[in-house]
């Protein structure tokens, strides 16, 4: 039955070509589309593998980037038990690097409190130096910088060499490699510098790096500190919010919208004070009011948003979960013309052979011989569509991933791979089927006088 099969397909051997064709490229692009998934993953989970601590930042803050917070909470952070070290940073996007604007990639200027960066057990970029050294104590101050291979290599630097930032000209003392292209973005300075050059508040900082005693496991440590900053003032990040960081207005501005969310909510000052004087006159009214100030407090969102590596994980699960549905409605537009490819392949070659099918069931051949024919030429197509799709996908992965290794990376999981072969025979039984199912409603006589 299976030589009978390939002999049929190979007679006809255009048509069948560009029906495999259509399917081949349908399951790539399946492959091709769900490594970009499978890529973020990776390399998500590849980089907070690399990360012990925790990262506290402004509540709605996609990454420390947009996050401003209060220096002066890394002091209260340190006396919470459990808590080793707090390491304050400043992120800053790079504009430009020798004159040229920066756009993709991109790079961020990184600066690190450098006497609590140093005490860290673990440091990511200290670790991953691979020429040259981290910075130290002597760096304060100075435009030394450490800055990443790829960094280095796209400017064409190396140690001793010195590369202009935003228009300020720093001296490589430096190069590191994590291997992660999350990471390896940084231009690494000390943390005064980076507020200096790009003006940043001077009581904020965009996050604190945490790491710990090991008294206590995360998921405690992070309610710990969540819970310091329980009831706290700190506005959630807005994406108007960057564009506001920086402005001599922004109190007035803050001012002016609480105004308006107490106005909405029906509470004005008169009525603030009012109820603040009926209080001092009823001692049971005061009382009860601090009971239930207790509560809202208790119950109140903390101000700042803790996260661990285990975090940044389930936020990347929700993320490729809805990706992944997207995906899958690109991808089912290819697989729908593969199919209807295939049903138009084998409905053709059916009709073309219908008097070959009369002849077969007036010697013997029953329906099912038939469909079983119809079925094993068109699973045939379908596995070495998913075969050859699986190989061209995994080619244009490791081009993509060669050409633009520094922006992207794509990743194609064994699962996915045998996914998309298991996917496309089933497309070509599906695809055989209708055709198999119309020849075995005919007689030999009918299909012979059709002939």
């Amino acid at each position: 039955m299976l030589k009978f099969a390939i002999k049929n397909l190979l007679s006809r051997s255009v048509r069948s070509f560009l029906c495999l064709m259509g399917l081949t490229i349908a399951i790539a692009g399946m492959v091709g589309l769900f490594s970009i998934a499978g890529g973020l993953e990776e390399t998500v989970s590849q980089t907070f593998g690399k990360i012990s601590g925790i990262v506290a930042m402004q509540p709605g803050a996609p990454i420390p980037l947009f996050s401003r917070i209060p220096r002066a909470w890394g002091a209260e952070i340190k006396d919470v038990p459990g808590v080793a070290i707090v390491n304050p940073e400043i992120w800053s996007r790079v504009n430009l690097i020798e004159g040229k604007p920066v756009i993709s990639p991109p790079r961020f200027l990184f600066g690190t409190d450098l006497p609590t960066r140093l005490e860290l057990k673990h440091g990511i970029y200290r670790e991953a130096i691979y020429e040259g050294r981290f910075l130290t104590l002597e760096d304060r101050g100075t435009l030394n910088t450490v800055i990443s291979r790829q960094i280095a290599e796209q400017h064409e630097k190396q140690i001793g060499d010195q590369i202009e930032v935003n228009g300020q000209t720093m001296n490589i003392v430096g190069l590191y490699e994590s291997g992660s292209i999350l990471l390896d973005v940084a231009i690494i300075l000390d943390i005064e510098v980076v507020r200096e050059i790009t003006r940043f508040d001077p009581e904020s900082v965009s996050c604190f790096y945490i790491e710990q005693s090991g008294e206590i496991g995360n998921d405690e440590l992070v309610e710990k500190i969540k819970d310091q900053f329980r009831g706290r003032e700190l506005a959630s990040w807005q994406p108007t919010a960057l564009a506001l960081a920086n402005s001599s207005n922004t109190n007035l501005l803050q001012d002016f919208i609480t105004a308006i969310d107490d106005a909405l909510k029906g509470n004005t000052p008169t009525e603030k004070n009012s109820a603040s004087k009926a209080g001092q006159g009823d001692s049971k009214a005061a009382i009860s009011d601090l009971k239930i100030e207790k509560t809202e407090a208790e119950s109140a969102e903390s101000a700042l948003e803790v996260r661990s590596a285990s975090d940044w994980g389930e936020r990347l699960d929700t993320f490729t979960a809805d990706l992944d549905i997207f995906l899958g409605l690109m991808t089912g537009i290819g697989v729908l013309i593969a199919m209807l490819s295939i049903i138009n392949t084998m409905l053709m070659s059916v009709m073309e052979r219908v008097v070959d099918f009369g002849i077969l069931k007036a010697n013997g051949w029953s329906d099912r011989d038939v469909m079983l024919l119809i079925t094993a030429e068109s699973s045939l197509l379908g596995v070495l569509g998913g075969v050859l799709g699986g190989i061209l996908g995994l080619i244009a992965i490791a081009v993509v991933n060669w050409k633009f290794a520094s922006q992207v990376h794509l990743y194609a999981s064994p699962g996915l791979l045998l996914f998309g072969v298991v996917f496309s025979t089933l497309l070509g039984v599906l695809g055989g089927l209708y055709p198999a199912i119309w020849t075995t409603r005919m007689t030999p006589i009918d299909a012979i006088r059709r002939g």
